[in-house]
């Protein structure tokens, strides 16, 4: 999750591919479109431009369309490293009245975001700080008090851990939601046919492995979007995804090619929980 300069609006409408989500029985689908909220919130003058930047790649209106977020939904968001959505998020929750959690692990996780809250009490101050994965001793989001819960670019940082780990965010994680509540995946997306140990290193992950750990925690898959769909990537880097950018790991070496390229083919997944 990394930033970069402001786009003109017509610009940036001409890079976003359309948002298609399967209804929960396969049967259909249906353009998602970014609400006025969402849009407002993309627009916030709060947000920097470094982060703006990156709108082309990430398409945060249509992501969140699809996902469903509404304004005065109680959302989380894990892991939010340096606070790309958060940038977002926050306002679009004090505008609609919602509540905005971020959850990560209580102290390395949220240490950026708090230097966050610390810069701008206006915009952050009410988002709601959590442990997650939750340990025991430090504040946690309720279980069953989340209508969202958002997660982008970040079960791979999980896998790496295990898969015993992985499957106890995602039990936390269903733990979290009230009943029919919405879980939103972005992740960098590796091939099927690829070899599953490059989930292990390489920051890509199958979309079949994240639905068998969604699924083996309760959720059900309620639709796939190709938002963040990326052909040119080609996903064979020896420093893995961080070769791309915003990262470019290679530094200077094959620069332009790797611009070229733009930031990695990803996955964006819809899970809800069932109501009953």
């Amino acid at each position: 999750m990394r930033p970069l300069l402001i786009l003109a609006s017509t610009a940036l409408a001409l890079t976003i591919p359309a948002a298609v989500s399967a209804d929960h029985h396969g049967g259909g689908a249906h353009a998602a479109k970014p609400n006025d909220a969402i849009a407002a919130a993309v627009a916030a003058p709060t947000r920097t431009p470094a982060n703006t930047a990156r709108d082309p790649f990430r398409h945060p209106a249509e992501t969140l369309a699809f996902f469903g977020v509404k304004p005065g939904d109680t959302v989380v968001e894990l892991w939010p490293g340096g606070g790309w959505y958060s940038e977002i998020l926050a306002p679009l929750a004090k505008a609609g009245g919602g509540t905005l959690y971020v959850a990560a692990p209580w102290e390395r996780g949220l240490n950026r975001f708090k230097a966050k809250q610390a810069e701008n009490a206006d915009v952050y101050g009410a988002v709601k700080l959590a442990e997650f994965p939750h340990a025991g001793t430090n504040p946690k989001v309720p279980d069953g008090s989340a209508d969202v819960v958002l997660t982008f670019r970040n079960v791979h940082n999980w896998r790496f851990d295990g898969a015993d780990n992985t499957a106890n965010a995602f039990k936390q994680i269903f733990a979290m939601l009230k009943p029919g509540g919405t879980l939103g995946v972005v992740e960098h997306r590796l091939n099927e046919s690829d070899d599953a140990a490059k989930e292990e290193k390489s920051g890509y992950m199958k979309e079949s492995s994240i639905i068998a750990f969604a699924e083996a925690a309760g959720f059900k898959l309620a639709g796939k979007s190709e938002i963040n769909a990326n052909p040119k990537d080609t996903k064979d880097y020896p420093k893995g995804v961080w070769t791309l950018p915003p990262s470019l790991a290679e530094g200077e070496t094959d620069r332009a090619k790797y611009v070229a390229i733009g930031e990695s083919d990803r996955m964006t997944l819809k899970f809800v929980k069932p109501a009953s």
